[in-house]
């Protein structure tokens, strides 16, 4: 199970998690700090971030779904556009008028984002191939950054 890591686990085993859906590491998963740190570094706020990670039995792939309150009056329009103002200069990154789904960037380096306003809340769902856009893909798009190659290079 590609999302819980290495360590071999109980809860992990195959045979154990097939057709389950499952929640681990609740209120102390590893990267709820990172998570927090990018939050308030983008609000300049202290923010309190809850992650609840899910495990699901697929050979790779993680979905998002977070939820916001607006501190003011906004359209889905206003939030798409902003979204992909904000990510216009990012190559591996689409903002997507469906609701993403993990198969649309299998295999890929990409994330899909797309915005939702739904009961006065906006849900901001996410999905990226763990195993390529997680630590390697990463590592690849760094390298061609430091060394000066186009940040697209083995990656597309």
């Amino acid at each position: 199970m590609s999302g819980a890591g290495r360590t071999p686990k109980l809860t992990t085993h195959f045979p154990e998690c097939n057709e389950s859906i499952s929640v681990y590491n609740v209120g102390r998963h590893r990267h709820t700090p990172e998570i927090d740190q990018i939050v308030r570094r983008g609000s300049g706020k202290e923010i309190g971030v809850i992650f609840t990670p899910h495990l699901v039995p697929m050979d790779s792939g993680i979905l998002t779904t977070t939820y916001s309150r607006p501190i003011g009056a906004v359209s889905e329009e206003t939030l798409f556009a902003a979204y992909r103002e904000f990510y216009a200069d990012e190559p591996f990154v689409r903002i997507v008028d469906h609701l993403p789904g993990t198969k649309d960037v299998s295999g890929t380096n990409f994330c899909d984002i797309t915005v939702r306003r739904v009961r006065g809340r906006v849900l901001t769902i996410s999905c990226i191939d763990n195993l390529i856009k997680g630590a390697s893909g990463a590592a690849v798009q760094n390298f061609n950054l430091m060394y000066g190659y186009p940040e697209t290079t083995a990656l597309l």
